[in-house]
């Protein structure tokens, strides 16, 4: 019984998390933050972020004087005579040798400064690259959110002119059938209504298209189930109309990525050939190392009688040989590997000096070809500016033209407004025919169109030119 409780808890609770999945509805905030966070593009450029990062320590790390341990033992196969006998024979010697070497670089020409610097402003560009990244991911995925409310609404409008069409069809259908109106008139009512069916179709299937754009943008799979909250943008005029264009590119200079990476791989190049010339300076190093060895072969510990005389001279005159008791060496094992090590202790230390001379010319080299990329980066850096300048006089340009536009059409859809409300009144008592009629309604059913085109153009346009002024795209964490 209890089993039976649990599973259709289990089932209730699984049926509920999937109505509300299916249920949820995306602000354009949620969109820009899903869509950052799953894009690949960014865990790519992060990765490269945290490269730059570890390249910055290594360069801090530079300074560190480098310390390192040897230790070697080895095996020697010799055929020398036995210290004891006397006979010769094949020996084995082995010998131990430990030690500790330490280094480090006291002048370089500033090369570990230099390259300190760049690792600097490397890390800098990574972090640019990600945000560059981001806001062009922002902008992506509030044109998409945009072109779906504008769908959405497109396909409110087609349904409400559906539906009145369709009651026309019913009215002019009573009227032929009263015979009052002509059965032509049916006949034009009715292809006004399979056109309006038509549009609605068009529409709905561009809201679909609209909606799988943006959710592949968000790396949703069920993108049959995504939808987005419905927002009703007021529209009116851009407070950035009070600036002028000069105003705006300078504020998009001091905030835009584009720039502020172009000023960096120009500060990059020039740290290259900072590097570079360094190669022209002498290096001066330190270092000190320490060593000891320890072997492993028998020592003489002492001396006892031989057993036998030795000579070790002649009395003058009578030749008389002088003798005493021989004596022979005493071995024993080696000294205590401590002991050795202690004794036979070293210390070396100084300082080693390079001094470049002629290197095939390399360094010469070098240094011209960083030369000739800086001069490379300072005019990318100009290019940028030039082409950043152009695109916020664009964007200025196009905001203003887009908001003229949307108020001409809101103009002009108040005009096909009350030109269809007089040809209704003039079909209604015969003055015109449906044919007149259906002109009228067809050209409000554009003008509608036309608003809301003209409506969300001007939106994402003016979204662009409050990015170039400095407003964010989106809330950073």
């Amino acid at each position: 019984m209890n089993s039976t409780k649990n599973y259709f808890s289990t089932l209730f609770l699984l049926l509920m998390v999937s109505a509300f999945a299916q249920d949820k509805q995306w602000t354009l905030d949620e969109c820009i933050s899903h869509a950052i966070v799953h894009n690949i593009s960014v865990k790519q450029i992060e990765i490269n972020e945290q490269n730059k990062s570890v390249n910055l320590e290594l360069a801090k790390y530079d300074f560190l004087p480098v310390v390192s341990a040897n230790a070697n033992h080895s095996w020697t196969l010799v055929d020398q005579p036995d210290p004891q006998t006397g006979v010769i024979g094949q020996r084995t010697l082995q010998e131990s040798t430990v030690g500790l070497s330490v280094g480090i670089d006291i002048i370089d020409g500033l090369q570990k400064q230099k390259k300190l610097a760049k690792a600097r402003l490397e890390h800098i560009a990574s972090v640019y690259q990600i945000q560059k990244i981001k806001e062009d991911i922002a902008l992506s995925v509030i044109n998409s959110y945009l072109q779906i409310i504008f769908n959405k609404e497109l396909v409110h409008t087609n349904q409400v002119q559906l539906a009145y069409d369709q009651a026309e069809e019913e009215r002019v259908q009573a009227l032929v059938d009263a015979g009052v109106v002509p059965a032509g008139d049916l006949l034009d009512v009715k292809a006004t209504v399979a056109s309006s069916n038509q549009r609605l179709i068009s529409s709905q299937n561009e809201l679909v298209i609209a909606k799988l754009n943006l959710a592949q943008l968000l790396q949703i799979r069920d993108y049959e189930s995504f939808d987005v909250i419905d927002t009703d943008y007021q529209v009116e005029e851009s407070e950035l109309m009070i600036y002028s264009p000069q105003d705006i590119a300078i504020r998009a200079f001091e905030s835009l990525t584009n720039i502020k990476t172009a000023e960096l791989n120009v500060q990059l190049a020039e740290k290259n050939v900072q590097i570079s010339k360094g190669a022209y300076y002498p290096k001066l190093t330190g270092f000190y190392n320490f060593g000891s060895n320890i072997s492993y072969q028998d020592r003489i510990v002492g001396s006892r009688p031989s057993g036998q005389m030795d000579q070790v001279g002649v009395v003058e005159g009578s030749g008389q040989r002088v003798m005493r008791q021989g004596q022979m060496n005493v071995y024993g094992g080696p000294e205590s590997f401590f002991r050795q090590f202690d004794n036979n202790k070293n210390s070396v230390f100084g300082l080693s000096l390079s001094i470049p001379i002629f290197n095939g010319m390399k360094a010469r080299k070098t240094v011209q070809l960083n030369q000739l990329a800086l001069e490379q980066m300072q005019y990318e850096k100009e290019a940028e500016e030039l082409k950043l300048e152009q695109l916020v006089f664009k964007a200025y340009t196009d905001t203003k033209s887009s908001y003229q536009s949307y108020e001409a059409s809101v103009v002009t859809l108040e005009s096909r407004e009350k030109s269809l409300e007089y040809a209704r009144a003039r079909y209604a008592v015969g003055l015109i025919n449906i044919f007149e009629l259906n002109q009228n309604q067809n050209l409000y059913v554009t003008a509608q169109s036309n608003v809301l085109k003209a409506k969300y153009d001007y939106i994402f346009k003016n979204r662009i030119l409050e990015y170039y002024f400095g407003v964010p795209l989106f809330k950073r964490n």
